[in-house]
């Protein structure tokens, strides 16, 4: 399951280097999420890097993109083949 960053964002700049995917860029109000980069830090990490380093503990998981282990890791993948 992908993760969001709710209303609660303070705008601190800490999870956007944070995210070893890009997946983290600023939005019009808080930060954003995009879902299609989004892996949970699976295959990086054993926990979300963005979630380690909010001080504000606003990023959740998103219920309208429910994934698998196995589909973050073929995500993943997908991510790392399209590197230059």
């Amino acid at each position: 399951m992908a993760l969001k960053i709710n209303e609660t964002c303070v705008n601190c700049d800490v999870c956007e280097p944070a995210c070893p995917n890009q997946a983290i860029s600023q939005g019009e109000v808080v930060y954003v999420i995009d879902p299609s980069r989004c892996t949970e830090c699976v295959g990086h990490y054993d926990e979300p890097q963005c979630v380690m380093v909010c001080p504000v503990e606003c990023i959740d998981p998103d219920p309208a993109h429910p994934e698998t282990q196995e589909q973050l890791l073929a995500k993943l993948k997908r991510l790392q083949e399209t590197v230059p």
